[in-house]
């Protein structure tokens, strides 16, 4: 189905132009025609299936369409889990809303919060915002969510994980009831608990579910290795010599891990950086930006540290670590062979992880196909690893260190006396 066979204003159509696409995905195909005629969806969809642009589209024209309620007020609330995806998003509504003359203003945590709170003063259309820092602003009054005329969910099964039901319960109470705005949600998965939260937010909400008998994209090539965890380095290294792999993202369970698989890679010549929660905002984005412009070929970290970054073109996902909940792998395996482009998902399963594996294929309805690698597929020459010795850190309370107290001015009272050492007071005590 092509673009132009929906009818869509022109303003939204000439962005959908400007951005090259012509041609609607399967999910764009099932939910933009629901939400054009004023329905609630609630759609199924991984990252890479143009999910976002199916919500924007339908955002977008319903703005236009109906008039404006306040003038400053806004009128569009899309939540994402992250940081990463806010951006991510608010990237995708300028291009495609460069014609509809919207004000759109993301806001997430790590970043200015007066230049934040000012920009929302000053009256935006579309907020595009992780829970935490919006209901900061809330509670200050800096926004109200009285007039909001859309609301879009994204990625609601992460919402869950990540521990922002609450949050999202506090946000979704704020705004008008759900008969007078429209709601989209759109989550990997559409499991009880998703659908619970529809139940209660959403007006009789169209499930939308695409290519359910795949979980996994058609176009990613999966494979799995049963290797013992003291060999997966040398499997790594053997297997990077052997692929075309420009764009990569390691998975890894912990961040110790993590920490030290970046590590190994940069030692051996690698261009390689670790995306963890202790990184700056800043400089976590300043990564993601040479990641994307491939000044860096490899980006390692946890389920946790990784959320919410889609980058097209990544060549290569590689689970080093095989993960313990099914629907990670889903997640994992979907930063590949994005928008109908080829991928290859890599799985490690050694002595520790292998115990997952069952589990992971029952949930996404087929077999990954395995080996066993071969003495050619291992590489042992590579430089060893090890990680910078961090500073002690001065320990609080307890007994204070030899000769810590000796030569100590005594302490002065206010009237100028000095305060007796409980031996002076004793000495001057004895008959």
């Amino acid at each position: 189905m092509q673009f132009t066979e929906l009818d869509l204003p022109q303003q939204v159509q000439q962005g959908i132009d400007a951005m090259g696409f012509t041609v609607l995905t399967p999910v764009q195909e099932q939910s933009i025609p629901l939400a054009l005629d004023g329905k609630d969806v609630a759609a199924q969809a991984q990252t890479g299936t143009g999910k976002t642009a199916a919500f924007l589209i339908s955002l977008f024209a319903r703005l236009i369409a109906e008039p404006c309620p306040k003038p400053t007020a806004p009128r569009a609330l899309i939540l994402a889990p992250t940081r990463e995806l806010v951006v991510q998003i608010a990237e995708d509504a300028t291009g495609l809303g460069r014609f509809s003359n919207f004000t759109i203003q993301p806001i997430f945590g790590g970043v200015d919060y007066e230049k934040q709170r000012q920009a929302l003063h000053g009256g935006v259309d579309i907020i595009i915002a992780t829970p935490g820092r919006l209901i900061d602003y809330v509670k200050q009054g800096a926004v109200s969510l009285g007039s909001i005329q859309t609301l879009v969910i994204d990625e609601a099964d992460r919402m869950f994980d990540m521990g922002f039901i609450r949050d999202l319960r506090y946000i979704l109470r704020k705004l008008p009831p759900f008969e007078r705005r429209q709601t989209m949600l759109f989550s990997a998965t559409l499991s009880q608990r998703v659908m619970e939260l529809a139940y209660e937010f959403m007006n009789l909400a169209e499930k939308v579910k695409v290519a359910p008998e795949m979980v996994t994209a058609e176009q990613i090539e999966e494979v799995l290795y049963h290797v013992a965890r003291r060999e997966k380095f040398a499997l790594l290294m053997g297997l990077l010599k052997k692929e075309p792999a420009t764009c990569v993202m390691l998975f890894v369970n912990t961040k110790r891990e993590a920490e030290r698989l970046s590590g190994r890679l940069r030692a051996n010549g690698f261009k390689a950086a670790l995306i963890s929660g202790d990184i700056p905002q800043k400089k976590r984005m300043r990564i993601l930006d040479d990641f994307k412009e491939g000044r860096i070929h490899f980006l390692v970290g946890t389920d946790v540290a990784s959320r919410g970054i889609h980058v097209d073109g990544v060549t290569h996902v590689i689970n080093y670590d095989l993960p313990q909940d099914r629907e990670d792998y889903v997640h994992r395996v979907g930063r590949t062979a994005r928008a109908g482009a080829a991928g290859k998902a890599i799985s490690f399963a050694d002595e520790d992880t292998v115990f997952y594996l069952a589990d992971i294929e029952d949930y996404i309805g087929h077999r990954v196909p395995s080996v066993f690698p071969e003495d050619s597929d291992f590489c042992h020459d590579f430089k060893s690893y090890t990680p910078a010795a961090k500073k002690p850190v001065r320990p609080r309370g307890g007994a204070p260190a030899a000769g810590a107290g000796k030569d100590r001015p005594r302490r002065r009272r206010p009237s100028g006396r000095t305060r007796k050492t409980s031996s002076q007071a004793s000495e001057k005590d004895k008959p």
